[in-house]
């Protein structure tokens, strides 16, 4: 029986993939640690205790706070192709951002792995330090519209990031431009709506919600604009879901413990859930 397999290679030898041209010597050549900067990643994980349970900790809100860089570089760039008339990208870069958070939604079933008593063996190293302190996360919600200038003070320590932030404040947010886009094309919106001062929340408007009706219930004749309210509509969905996630999971590890920030733990997530991105979108269901 031959020794050989399909490619001619001689199973009775050690693979070596060298023999298929792969590269084995990076002396002076680029590698996939440097390329990732893994010494730099792999390095980041400093524990505070001896805790067994810590390193799942830092590497789960490590790993999310990656996650939330790429969302945040695609909602900027969404935002700017809706604002630029070119809404396949910004189709596809929306479609993209509701499947990172079902990757951010799946992060928590990891981190529920950990008991309240393993938690607490580790919590007071934690000191003040809180997810709600994350300033990618502010930048998603000011990106999507969810704009509370208040929210600017805990990051007053860090002038530069809390200059980007106070930025991001004075520029339409990504529901915004969407509204702008639907009366550039002869959809009816309030003038209050598009003049309003885009540092405040958008609240909901009926004319709005009439807005979205005329889409929702043509949308063979409104297409574009109809497949922008259902990527939208798609993405906080998971939105909405990562935050309930998040909710069940810090009552199942420290029940209703006030947060290691000082917020009321559970119940500032429970407030959190409250918050409507696209009201009118999920209001014009109603009307419809």
């Amino acid at each position: 029986m031959s020794k050989r397999d399909m490619s001619g290679r001689d199973r009775s030898k050690p693979y070596d993939p060298a023999d298929e041209g792969a590269q084995m010597a990076f002396d002076g050549r680029m590698s996939y640690g440097d390329y990732l900067q893994l010494d730099r990643i792999l390095g980041a994980q400093m524990p505070r205790s001896t805790a067994h349970d810590e390193m799942l900790f830092i590497i789960q809100h490590q790993t999310s706070e990656l996650w939330m860089r790429l969302a945040v570089y695609e909602i900027r760039a969404a935002r700017e192709a809706i604002s630029a008339d070119r809404l396949s990208p910004a189709f596809k870069m929306l479609a993209r951002v509701a499947r990172i958070f079902e990757q951010l939604n799946s992060a928590w079933d990891v981190l529920r792995t950990m008991t309240p008593s393993e938690y607490t063996r580790f919590r007071d190293d934690l000191g003040q330090s809180s997810g709600f302190q994350s300033y990618q996360y502010r930048e998603i919600e000011f990106l999507l519209g969810n704009r509370n200038p208040a929210m600017l003070r805990p990051h007053a320590h860090r002038p530069e990031i809390h200059a980007m932030l106070e930025q991001e404040l004075s520029r339409p947010s990504l529901y915004d431009e969407a509204l702008r886009l639907l009366a550039r094309n002869g959809i009816p919106v309030p003038a209050e709506v598009l003049e309003r001062d885009v540092s405040q929340t958008h609240q909901p408007n009926d004319g709005v919600t009439e807005a979205w009706r005329v889409i929702y219930q043509s949308p063979e004749d409104h297409w574009p604009l109809y497949e922008l309210a259902e990527k939208l509509v798609d993405f906080e969905d998971y939105f909405r879901r990562w935050r309930f996630n998040h909710v069940t999971t810090v009552e199942r590890v420290i029940g209703f413990k006030r947060g290691t920030g000082g917020t009321g733990g559970v119940s500032y997530l429970r407030n959190m859930l409250a918050v409507e991105l696209f009201p009118e979108l999920w209001r014009v269901r109603t009307v419809l």
